[in-house]
């Protein structure tokens, strides 16, 4: 089946269901979500004879091949399932790096300064990608990566708008609060954009208040 169908994981589920339930038998704990399995051991060495003796059940009364490049044995926090890893430090469930980077993908391609587009439909094109992603992402229990994420995101926009500005960067800062000798020092900085984004000008004239009220979703809400 091609990836990606409704059929594909349905078909799975249909196959495998014989896996779960020798897994059950074997006394084995156990997460399968379509064909990506990860079963829970107490040592790496139990975890190489469980993956073995899996394998080698599989080959034989599923006629399937485990795929070797994927599965490994390893720590938890090494491992990723579904988007998600643990923290090492044992703080909980926690987003894996790989769909953090994803995401930054995205914003990047959305926030290209090639676009031309303003900025209210920027936020527009990212806010249904960042609702999706939080609805999906949000029982992650370690916040702390998404609070960076939240601000790497503002910075960006931060950029993008910098660079529509172009020669009315200074008249921009000044119509938005910023003095006079931080609007002049930031407009004739020879950093780039990316650098001048973080600078305290660009914070105060566009702080986190500027872009939700122009519809941008926080991935963590602020406490009260």
């Amino acid at each position: 089946m091609p990836q990606g169908v409704p059929l594909s994981p349905v078909l799975a589920n249909i196959v495998l269901d014989e896996m779960d339930w020798e897994l059950h038998r074997r006394g084995h704990r156990f997460a399968r979500y379509a064909d990506d399995c990860q079963i829970m051991v107490a040592s790496e060495r139990a975890g190489q004879r469980v993956m073995a003796s899996v394998t080698r059940w599989i080959d034989k009364s599923l006629q399937l091949t485990v795929n070797a490049r994927k599965s490994a044995v390893n720590r938890p926090w090494e491992r990723t399932f579904l988007g998600f890893t643990l923290s090492r430090r044992g703080l909980g469930l926690k987003v894996a790096d790989k769909a953090i980077d994803k995401l930054k993908a995205r914003v990047r391609q959305v926030s290209s300064r090639t676009r031309g587009h303003s900025i209210a439909q920027i936020i527009e094109e990212l806010r249904t990608s960042l609702l999706g992603w939080k609805a999906y992402f949000g029982v992650t229990e370690v916040l702390s990566p998404l609070r960076e994420l939240d601000k790497w995101i503002r910075r960006r926009l931060r950029c993008y708008l910098w660079k529509q500005w172009g020669s009315a960067g200074y008249r921009e800062l000044r119509k938005r609060g910023v003095s006079v000798r931080e609007a002049w020092n930031t407009s004739k900085s020879a950093h780039g954009p990316w650098r001048r984004s973080q600078t305290p000008a660009l914070s105060l004239a566009l702080p986190a208040k500027c872009f939700k009220h122009l519809g941008l979703p926080s991935l963590v809400e602020a406490k009260v």
